[in-house]
């Protein structure tokens, strides 16, 4: 385990250290940031070799191996003087972490984390869910929704969720839970939608795109990170979604980004077949407007 440390805010009972896991990825980083516009003393726990994500310096840096394999005190000590945890780490790869047998893995090291989290004296854990939790519906998600996923990932987050909820709170441990739908924005992967559309519009390529009907909640990642953020350092415990409530057919988010480059005779709706994981309309009801 390799420790680096630049440029700490000192402890203080107003500004608890927080840990974030995950903190290179696509919205871990988002919400590293935040916490340090926010003036918040943050330690980022990330995988040793990992690609420079270009994290802030003002920084306590953690390199482990695999979190998801820790021991429990290798666990403990990563978290020591942490008192908010924000677990932003998961499998995550396009195209396969929906069914990967990973996503056991994930779980499994999760409740491992949140175990030693609480050993630690840790007061508040903060987990990252998926709108994948929910059964599927035609009507608006809220977090009284009906919860029945459909592929193995939505089922470990769920699993996690249910276990935590039962476990944290009887440890005197704060939890929240936020149930991201579909996020969209800066350094996303280029194997997702909109990365893939804005890649082939620039170099005057056809693309490729199911039916288009699908209704989603989109929302920009830099406002997912802040709604976490606010979820983390509030009062807020249990379940939380964490989109816009905004329907958007996919057919209407590919033409509007190909009207930015004026191209949407490039667009070929019906091309390809729906993903393993379609349901007909996901959009759920935000916070602060739940059902």
């Amino acid at each position: 385990m390799k420790q680096s440390r630049s440029m700490v805010s000192q402890d203080s009972p107003t500004r608890p250290r927080v840990g974030v896991t995950g903190a290179r990825g696509f919205l871990g980083k988002q919400i590293v940031r935040e916490l340090l516009n926010r003036h918040r003393p943050v330690r980022c726990i990330v995988r040793k070799g990992g690609a420079n994500a270009g994290l802030s310096h003002d920084v306590e840096t953690v390199e482990v191996g695999d979190l998801f394999a820790l021991d429990s005190i290798s666990l403990q000590k990563t978290l020591s003087r942490i008192d908010l945890l924000v677990h932003a780490a998961w499998y995550a790869e396009p195209g396969h972490y929906l069914q990967s047998e990973k996503n056991l893995e994930c779980l499994v090291g999760t409740l491992r984390l949140a175990a030693a989290f609480a050993q630690s004296g840790g007061k508040k854990f903060v987990g990252l869910g998926s709108c994948a939790e929910y059964a599927r519906s035609d009507q608006l998600l809220s977090t009284r929704s009906a919860l029945k996923p459909e592929n193995l990932y939505g089922a470990c987050k769920l699993s996690v969720f249910q276990i935590l909820e039962n476990y944290l709170p009887a440890r005197r441990v704060d939890f929240a839970w936020c149930r991201l739908f579909y996020l969209t924005g800066e350094e996303e992967n280029d194997q997702r939608l909109i990365p893939y559309i804005r890649k082939q519009l620039s170099i005057g390529e056809k693309v490729s795109l199911t039916g288009g009907q699908q209704i989603r909640d989109f929302m920009d990642v830099q406002e997912a990170a802040k709604q976490i953020v606010d979820i983390a350092l509030g009062n807020q415990c249990g379940a939380v979604n964490v989109c816009s409530g905004v329907p958007v057919t996919i057919r209407a988010m590919a033409e509007r980004v190909a009207d930015e480059y004026g191209r949407r005779d490039l667009l070929r709706f019906g091309e390809r077949p729906n993903n393993a994981f379609d349901p007909p309309s996901v959009v759920g009801v935000p916070h602060g407007g739940q059902l």
